[in-house]
């Protein structure tokens, strides 16, 4: 069975961040957000995914020289203008000349639905199209989508307003469709499928949803994204939180050779190349391959990118350095403050929530 993954989106609400890495790109817990999400479809028999592609397409196929990713074959489909969901989807499976049954899930969202159960109900049903529910205690944020006893979908109604929502329960951004959805999306504008196809698909009753209590992420804005690493060090979604990484003490990962002279305490992951200077601390943090804590640097429920680096002295506390990013000595930093690859933060500097990017 084939899939489509949506990664064209920008990734505004992770800027700086995503202004050099696609959303897709950054690394989960040393494996890339991307390699997660494919790697789930993986064992429910997904054997291609087409990459929707639109923001730095380049990028992607960069990082995966070899056309696969998660242990499944990658096909690249990119979008001459944007095109909103529905549009790339069908933009994505004309290019693969998708002609069954197939699965679309977004880029940035990371399940454990179970897809093998989720199709089986989607076949069941003779839906043309199933979307996959979880519940959420703010609705407001998101598709949500009430259903009979059957799971046949009532209406779909697109981030109502707090307090309006008729259930808790959420478009989880993961699909299965049949061919002809595809012929209900105009050519030759952007197409929504949450505002446009799937309302019209509901109106008819061709559309069902089956809910899930697996594991579910929406890592689109900062704060999801340090939650994304802390679940992944924590085993929320198995372990280890990565392929080759060690229990070095009870929650302390590490990959490969690292020098760590100073103090790390759960739950944290270090990353191959790292060195954790002598009267350093790490709590609850995921250190990158390259990175380096000098004597004094604290990092606190934290994400650093590969090569970032925390001078003498500076806390760093529950924030996110981008790819050789570089703190200087008695910084503060503090939630939930993202700073850009390559960004340099001058010495006894103090940030909070704040954003700052590469100059230059």
């Amino acid at each position: 069975m084939k899939a489509v993954v949506l990664v064209g989106g920008e990734g505004t609400r992770l800027r700086p961040l995503t202004l050099t890495t696609p959303k897709q790109l950054l690394p989960v817990a040393e494996m890339t957000m991307l390699e997660r999400v494919i790697g789930a479809l993986a064992p429910h028999g997904i054997d291609e995914t087409v990459l929707s592609l639109g923001y730095r397409p380049d990028a992607f196929m960069d990082a995966f020289p070899e056309g696969v990713a998660g242990g499944v074959r990658l096909a690249y489909a990119v979008e001459p203008e944007p095109l909103d969901t529905a549009g790339a989807i069908r933009f994505a499976a004309d290019q693969a000349k998708i002609d069954e049954t197939f699965v679309v899930a977004n880029g940035d969202v990371l399940s454990d639905v179970d897809l093998t159960a989720l199709v089986a109900f989607h076949r069941r049903s003779r839906a043309t199209a199933t979307i996959s529910l979880v519940a959420v205690d703010d609705p407001s944020r998101f598709g949500v989508v009430p259903t009979d006893a059957d799971g046949r979908v009532q209406e779909f109604v697109e981030k109502p307003a707090p307090g309006q929502a008729p259930t808790n329960c959420i478009n989880a951004g993961t699909y299965v469709l049949e061919p002809e959805v595809l012929d209900r999306v105009p050519s030759g504008r952007p197409v929504s499928i949450e505002r446009e196809t799937f309302p019209a698909l509901a109106s008819e009753g061709l559309l069902f949803a089956l809910r899930s209590d697996a594991y579910w992420l929406d890592t689109g804005t900062p704060q999801a994204y340090l939650r994304a690493n802390v679940d992944a060090v924590l085993g929320r979604r198995g372990t280890p939180p990565v392929p080759g990484a060690r229990l070095l003490a009870e929650g302390v990962w590490v990959v490969g050779d690292a020098t760590i002279d100073g103090t790390v305490h759960p739950s944290s992951l270090i990353g191959a190349g790292v060195s954790v200077a002598a009267g350093s601390l790490v709590v609850g943090s995921v250190v990158g391959a390259g990175a380096r804590l000098s004597p004094g640097a604290q990092v606190e429920d934290s994400v650093l990118l590969a090569g970032a680096e925390v001078g003498e002295g500076s806390t760093v506390r529950g924030s996110i350095l981008g790819h050789g990013a570089r703190v200087g000595r008695q910084c503060r930093l503090e939630p939930t403050s993202v700073v850009g690859d390559g960004a340099a933060i001058a010495d006894r500097s103090q940030l909070v929530d704040g954003r700052v990017a590469r100059t230059g």
